[in-house]
């Protein structure tokens, strides 16, 4: 039997998704599944709707257990054959509101805060030591396992993985998937969805879209660069900052423009607020999404957990697809983030990239991209300098090394002068207390 484990199943609308894509899948639908979290009153609700989708579309063929709490977790992981991850540690409150507020006293403003930045840089430094003691579990219980790792920072924490760990690792993100296909309904071209041709490689939230072309070996980059200009000129819309790159780097990427506004030096800026509005950049936009989903979660919660009529239909996410290439070795392609194995010539080797792979009975496989274009490349590299000093920081416990990841982050160093960054991560180690424990002085 083929044994799931998911690791952070208290988010339950996402273990919904990616379980029940499972439970979908013909040679997945009758496996253990084993879910494992350390809140009981979310691991409970999740039970609850997975046993309902097992019942509703699956004739209960899957098994369904539970895993409560650290004592347990090496049970739950017990010769699984996949590991999901889904974690976020310390959550919203106290932790990503921590991620906001302080950094704003020294007159840092963010939007998501959960890739780069220093709230990026927080979240890692909290998340590295939980990934540790999973990898620790895994090579004593699970050591061929395959871990699917959804959580972010994507690159910092799958890249420790990658680097420090036995456990074969993939970091998966579903912003891949869609971004050819949303830039072109932003831009009124879907006649050009069917059978179009494209290739993205880079990191995550920052892969590159180098080629797009239609189902006729079309480039369809000049009519995308025509037409994202005079959109960009003549509306506010929610993806101006990726239109600007398209006009400044001459290339789109995939993670969504208020992501990106973070991650460079260009667009939220003490000195240019005008700027804020220009672009149509949401500050405070994770808080604020938190807020809205845990509003809508309780209201929707009652509902869901009452009727016991829930079903699914199995999305895209790369999960399920990726497990039932392993299982049957029918191959499936990917965009995953794996450390740069001469996959991109132009990043280094200890980066994590987001290229191009091949999913079969062998496992992952990543795909030779050659070389970014310049600049491409060296707008990576500032988030890349960033990701490696963190990882750094996690695996030395040197506090030094999280002075050095902020003051080469592109928006906390364009904003902050050195002695306000150091001041600002000595605040934030302090306030994440136990989550930080190994850099408290």
């Amino acid at each position: 039997m083929i044994k799931i484990a998911f690791l952070g199943a208290g988010s339950t609308i996402f273990a919904r998704n990616v379980l029940g894509d499972c439970m979908c899948t013909p040679v997945l639908c009758e496996s253990e599944i084993a879910l494992y979290d350390i809140d009981p009153i979310r691991l409970g609700e999740s039970q609850i709707i997975l046993e309902s989708i097992n019942k509703n579309i699956n004739n209960g063929r899957a098994t369904i257990k539970t895993y409560l709490g650290v004592e347990n977790r090496k049970d739950a992981l017990r010769n699984a054959n996949f590991v999901v991850n889904a974690i976020q540690v310390g959550g919203y409150d106290p932790c990503t509101i921590t991620d906001f507020e302080i950094p704003k006293k020294y007159g840092l403003r963010q939007t998501i805060a959960d890739t780069m930045g220093i709230g990026g840089i927080m979240r890692a430094l909290r998340t590295i030591p939980v990934m540790a003691d999973f990898a620790r579990d895994m090579e004593e219980v699970c050591p061929d396992t395959l871990f699917l790792n959804y959580t972010n920072p994507m690159a910092m924490l799958s890249g420790y993985m990658q680097r420090y760990t036995k456990i074969q690792t993939v970091g998966l993100c579903h912003s891949v998937q869609v971004c050819s296909e949303g830039l072109l309904k932003k831009l009124g071209m879907e006649d050009k969805l069917e059978g179009r041709k494209e290739l993205i490689a880079g990191i995550n939230h920052m892969g590159w879209l180098l080629e797009l072309k239609d189902k006729f070996g079309n480039d369809l980059y000049p009519e995308i660069k025509r037409k994202a200009a005079k959109m960009n000129a003549a509306e506010k819309h929610d993806d101006m900052v990726r239109f600007e790159y398209i006009r400044n780097f001459g290339y789109y990427c995939t993670e969504s423009s208020e992501h990106n506004a973070e991650y460079n030096p260009l667009f939220i800026k003490a000195r240019y607020p005008e700027m804020i509005d220009k672009f149509n950049i949401p500050l405070d936009e994770y808080p604020r999404r938190c807020i809205n989903q845990i509003a809508g979660w309780e209201k929707d919660k009652e509902t869901i957990l009452d009727n016991g009529n829930i079903t699914h239909e199995r999305s895209h996410e790369y999960a399920s697809y990726i497990m039932e290439a392993v299982i049957t070795g029918v191959p499936y392609k990917i965009g995953g983030n794996v450390l740069n194995t001469g996959l991109i010539d132009n990043l280094p080797s200890d980066a994590c990239v987001e290229v191009p792979c091949l999913v079969d009975n062998r496992g992952i496989n990543p795909c030779h991209v050659g070389r970014l274009p310049v600049q491409c490349a060296a707008m990576n590299m500032t988030n890349i300098n960033t990701q490696l000093l963190t990882i750094e920081a996690a695996v030395t416990g040197d506090r030094s090394y999280i002075y050095q990841a902020a003051m080469l982050d592109p928006h906390t160093s364009a904003e902050l002068n050195i002695e306000d960054i150091r001041n600002m991560c000595d605040e934030l180690i302090t306030a994440h207390g136990d989550y930080m424990k190994a850099f408290q002085i």
